[in-house]
């Protein structure tokens, strides 16, 4: 995608101007990931903020020499340098000029070297100011994030097919095997640690598999997500083994109503804040308030966990483009709990949805 990434620096040099610096160092490696393409593990970006689209000369890309070949592959299209360490090699003969860094990225010792070798330079703090420009997704990463969840799909939909979810198995058993499966389906890795949680564990939030043993008539909450092109999907889904008592049915109706409000909210200008309000308020009516013990959703991409954060102490508004997660959930201790999460597209109208399995109460 070496267009999607010409595109991506040519946004970051109107910020730069903007902001009248000469010049970023990028060093975070996600964010050089999302301007040039490098996948290696060692890496640094120095951005010129007069260099035209057709012209980047004074934008060069730095790495070592284990990554010539690499480099030479996914960078084709800058200068590269190879040196180490890479972020004093891209200031070292800069003949002046104000320079941003990635100060919530680098450490006090790590200034400590930048401001040795930056001469005449001003460095001047910048933090998150690629972020910004990764808040809001282009179709290549929406293309990227489709993939994402249609693999995470297609291995839950395989996993319930193929009796993977039954009684006597164990919650890590069917944690490994949802791994497998969306390995199968194109994923690098999953996004996080697959939580499977069975019975009274579905109340803990984020539990993490155990040695459980799944029990007919258990509730079983599945949290779990697909990494592929180095962005990732985000999915829960909450069934049952066997059969569905009542309070287990009015529970899943419950978040279900939450989190389809939580959806519907999601448009252009709309206050994070408030979307969390609208499946909140859900729940509080139904007397289960201070039983959603977490914010209702976050963004995703090259993190399982970006900005925006949709809470109620989140701040900003919603920008088409954007990539969240919806994920209300009612958690009974001792007893059950549901979460329901789909990953969305804010679009003009109504979102995108990249999440595809039945949010139907689904009994195995």
């Amino acid at each position: 995608m070496p267009e999607s990434h010409a595109r991506r620096r040519a946004a970051l040099r109107a910020e730069l101007r903007a902001r009248r610096l000469d010049a970023m160092l990028v060093t975070n490696l996600l964010n050089v990931r999302y301007l040039t393409g490098f996948t290696g593990s060692n890496a640094a970006l120095l951005v010129s903020a007069e260099d035209e689209a057709a012209d980047e000369r004074g934008t060069v890309f730095c790495t070592d020499g284990r990554y010539l070949t690499q480099s030479a592959a996914q960078v084709p299209d800058l200068e590269r340098l190879i040196d180490r360490p890479c972020d004093v090699a891209l200031l070292t003969g800069i003949p002046g000029g104000r320079v941003g860094f990635e100060s919530h990225h680098v450490t006090v010792d790590g200034f400590d070297l930048l401001a040795a070798a930056s001469g005449g330079l001003e460095l001047t703090r910048a933090p998150k100011l690629v972020e910004g420009l990764r808040l809001v997704k282009d179709e290549d990463e929406v293309e990227a994030l489709r993939m994402a969840c249609a693999a995470a799909d297609r291995a839950l939909a395989d996993l319930i097919s193929h009796g993977g979810l039954r009684p006597g198995r164990t919650e890590k058993e069917v944690g490994r095997e949802l791994e497998d499966r969306m390995a199968e389906h194109g994923a690098a890795g999953p996004s996080f640690e697959t939580i499977v949680a069975a019975g009274a564990n579905s109340a803990v939030p984020h539990h993490r598999p155990t040695d459980a043993v799944l029990i007919t008539g258990d509730l079983v909450k599945l949290d779990f997500g697909a990494r592929v092109g180095g962005y990732h999907s985000d999915m829960t889904r909450t069934l049952v083994l066997g059969r569905a008592a009542d309070w287990q049915r009015e529970l899943y109706e419950l978040v279900a109503a939450a989190q389809a409000a939580g959806r519907d909210a999601l448009a252009p200008g709309v206050e994070v804040a408030a979307v969390d309000a609208a499946a909140r308020s859900v729940i509080e009516a139904a007397g289960h308030g201070e039983r959603f013990l977490h914010g209702l959703g976050h963004g995703v991409g090259l993190e399982i966990h970006e900005a925006p954060s949709l809470s109620k102490l989140g701040v900003g508004t919603l920008t088409a483009g954007m990539a969240v997660t919806v994920e209300p959930g009612v958690y009974l201790s001792g007893r059950g709990g549901v979460r329901i999460e789909d990953t969305l597209v804010v679009r003009e109208g109504a979102p995108e949805l990249l999440t595809l399995t039945t949010k139907d109460l689904v009994v195995v």
